[in-house]
């Protein structure tokens, strides 16, 4: 698979509560531009991959067939839905890969969507609790709040307290979104402030804080990909160097969920497979669904030993002047969690990067990215390696 596959343009709407547009606005807005900025035809497009979670978010139960809105070009194209919980976007990008290097297709189109903030909070924790394991009670009754809270819980049980760590990784997320017009929320938010519980920043579930907590969304992205062989005929070209899926078992009583094995696994079989180190990666995009997550991924990469993620927050490394930054965009935590968009952004964000087209977010050295998307509690986990085009 390796250099087969290459990103040529991507498109990225605004993450946040986008009331006037609906869930075919936001697949029409991301597809055309990324459709433009690769400078292709719609006729061109050979297939389409749509991620989109929805879990009962929006009445819209045929999300792929709102593709054909992007252009009449595109009608009669094969157009498919992937569905993986929060790695669905990743999901839709894999399918594609698959079908150009199996020779199916040449141009892809692939798009990620989710429109959240039409339902109160209240239903948005449940419809994403459906991504949990059904079939214990004790499970099923709690939500991803909940679940990560008893990470964060566990955490301290095995090793010590992580939450001046997960404050100093909000703090560092919502500082990196301030540089990023695309992001849901521009507020800086010190680590004062993220690690005490008050009015503002009260206790969701114990013991995250608010600040913790990722944010409910509105928004898609896009990407168009290429068979590399004719990535030179474009203006800007990323190539997909490695990458992984594995998946883990559902119920959370099979697995010790604080090891974060299939991250692990993940993150180190794509790095293989793009024959590079950790010292290789220029940055990563990452899934900080939760700031327990981002710390918890810290040592899925490599990047500190079990039970020591919180050395990589506190020398430096992840931040944006560190040897390897992490969450640039701002993550999840505050550019924005749309589900189904999520993984396509973390692709589209990191093209821009490889290409030097990040405005205010751009980094000095971007060579190689690492993308970690992940669905559901460490369930399916999806890991990118892109290298800048020469």
């Amino acid at each position: 698979m390796t250099n087969k596959v290459s990103i040529v343009g991507s498109g990225h709407t605004k993450f946040g509560r986008l009331d006037a547009l609906t869930l075919e606005d936001l697949i029409v807005q991301a597809s055309q531009e990324a459709i433009s900025e690769a400078g292709i035809e719609p006729a061109q497009i050979d297939a389409v991959y749509l991620g989109h979670f929805n879990s009962g978010l929006v009445s819209d139960g045929f999300a792929s067939s709102l593709i054909h809105q992007v252009s009449p070009d595109l009608r009669f194209k094969p157009a498919t839905r992937c569905e993986n919980a929060c790695a669905s976007g990743s999901a839709a990008i894999f399918s594609a890969i698959n079908a150009i290097s199996s020779g199916e297709a040449d141009v892809v189109l692939v798009v990620g969507a989710e429109k959240m903030t039409s339902r109160t909070t209240a239903e948005v924790t449940k419809a994403l609790a459906g991504a949990g394991y059904q079939n214990d009670p004790n499970e099923a009754a709690l939500s991803f709040p909940q679940l990560f809270g008893l990470a964060a819980a566990q955490y301290e049980q095995r090793y010590s307290s992580p939450m001046s760590a997960m404050a100093r990784i909000a703090s560092k997320n919502h500082s990196n979104a301030m540089l990023n017009p695309l992001a849901q929320m521009h507020r800086e938010m010190d680590f004062e402030f993220c690690n005490t519980v008050s009015d503002k920043n009260p206790v969701i579930a114990n013991p995250l804080r608010l600040s913790d907590c990722s944010l409910i969304s509105d928004g898609a992205a896009a990407i168009i990909l290429v068979n590399s062989k004719v990535a030179g005929n474009f203006k800007h070209h990323v190539s997909i160097k490695g990458r992984c899926h594995v998946s883990d078992m559902l119920p959370m009583a099979n697995r010790d969920f604080i090891s974060f094995e299939g991250p692990k696994i993940a993150i180190s079989r794509a790095m293989e497979n793009a024959n590079v180190s950790l010292n290789d990666i220029s940055f990563a995009e990452v899934h900080d669904c939760f700031t327990i997550a981002e710390l918890l991924i810290y040592e899925a990469m490599g990047l500190a030993p079990k039970g020591e993620g919180a050395r990589a927050i506190e020398d430096g490394t992840v931040t944006r002047a560190g040897s390897l930054p992490v969450n640039v965009s701002g993550g999840l935590k505050a550019k924005g969690h749309p589900v189904g968009a999520t993984g396509v952004s973390m692709h589209a964000i990191s093209y821009r990067q490889l290409t030097g087209q990040a405005g205010d977010m751009q980094l000095n050295k971007a060579d190689y990215a690492l993308i970690f998307n992940m669905g559901g509690s460490a369930v399916a986990n999806y890991a990118t390696v892109l290298e800048a085009g020469r």
